[in-house]
């Protein structure tokens, strides 16, 4: 089903917080032009998408797929693309099925052509009671047991990187990245390739940098970002994404847990292209996770899931390499619930920007992947 919007003047201050002191006021007004549907298979919850543009202007979208839920062991993940700027989609195929469930999906395409995709291993649905419950499920048990026992589950986890070399015709096996976030990395100008995420699998499992200096073939650890006074990072900080902006520094974003400005995205830098990052502060922005898209013209966007009512997505516009954002831009603001967001953008050949996220829909159990395209005026 296809919706049109019109003409939508920023919702200035509403939903920002009331110490935040990054946040400007505009007078700029946006249009959506277009949301609609783009998953292709009812039967199955699509969870936390990316959409990433190649140089020849296709667009590619990842996400876990052929799940029954949320939570689950069956995820896998899954791609389409499109040659025509998001008007349609090509059918989905399966990029990796993993023993486990696969879950989350970043795509970018780097500066040698070469298509990386990121997912992360998980046992979630152990650690929720889930398998308990569906205790007489066939599919459930069956899934569960396609690891033997405990240690090979264990063993299983991991944070991996898909890479082609021939544009998503075919894929690598998987590639270690030490850190995971849902987005993926980003290409430095210098040719290095930098993902800002999370090293889940450890005790203490920080937040940093790993480095990419062969086109993603394999991935170290480079740096930690410091942790603000008063937080925690084992469950206060997640689902980092970073972006090079024009003057050479790196902006990183976080998501926050902490009881300090709880929901709210956190913003941290790194002068240095990546090797040491400033301690995280509050923009003042309610919503998460973000995405960050630097544009041809050197301003920087920022897409957001906002998880409470109106549930949808939103975005910000900043014009001085993230030291400061605009107000919102609501995207989308018809969503049943919280089980939505993970929105990420890319810009058009005429300069319009098109946002993708994950939606669970009203009349059904399952989420779909929705799209919208819009523009700043």
């Amino acid at each position: 089903m296809e919706i049109r919007s019109s003409r939508r003047k920023f919702l200035a201050g509403s939903l920002a917080s009331a110490t935040a002191p990054l946040i400007l006021a505009s007078s700029k007004t946006h249009e959506v032009l277009e949301i609609k549907t783009i998953s292709q298979q009812d039967e199955y919850y699509h969870g936390w998408p990316t959409v990433g543009q190649r140089s020849n202007g296709d667009l590619f979208v990842v996400w876990s797929g052929r799940r029954v839920g949320h939570i689950c062991p069956f995820g896998t993940v899954e791609s389409m693309h499109s040659r025509d700027e998001g008007k349609t989609w090509s059918y989905p195929r399966t990029i990796h099925d993993s023993l486990t469930d696969d879950r989350d999906a970043g795509v970018l395409e780097t500066a040698q052509g070469t298509l990386l995709v990121t997912s992360f291993t998980s046992l979630a649905y152990e650690s929720y009671g889930l398998l308990e419950k569906h205790a007489d499920d066939p599919a459930w048990q069956a899934a569960h047991a396609r690891l033997p026992d405990d240690e090979s589950r264990k063993a299983e986890l991991g944070c991996w990187m898909f890479r082609s070399t021939d544009g998503g015709k075919t894929f690598s096996n998987r590639i270690d990245t030490v850190v995971n976030s849902p987005h993926g990395p980003t290409q430095l100008s210098d040719g290095r390739l930098l993902y800002l995420g999370k090293r889940l699998w450890t005790e203490d499992k920080p937040i940093g940098a790993s480095v990419s200096e062969d086109d993603g073939q394999s991935w170290s650890w480079l740096s930690g970002i410091p942790t603000r006074e008063g937080d925690t990072v084992v469950k206060g900080y997640h689902e980092l994404h970073a972006v090079e902006c024009a003057d050479g520094s790196i902006l990183a974003q976080i998501r926050n847990h902490n009881e300090a400005h709880k929901g709210e995205t956190l913003q941290c830098r790194s002068t240095d292209g990546g090797k040491t990052w400033s301690v995280p502060e509050t923009i003042g922005v309610w919503g998460l996770p973000s995405h960050l898209l630097r544009l041809r013209d050197d301003r920087l966007v920022m897409s957001y899931g906002y998880r409470r009512k109106p549930y949808g997505n939103q975005a910000r516009i900043s014009e001085d390499h993230g030291k400061t954002w605009s107000a919102p831009y609501t995207i989308s603001d018809d969503g049943p619930s919280s089980d939505l967001g993970y929105p990420s953008t890319v810009e058009l050949s005429d300069g319009s920007l098109l946002t993708v996220w994950y939606e669970k829909m009203p009349d059904s159990s399952m989420a779909r992947l929705r799209q919208a395209k819009w523009k700043i005026e």
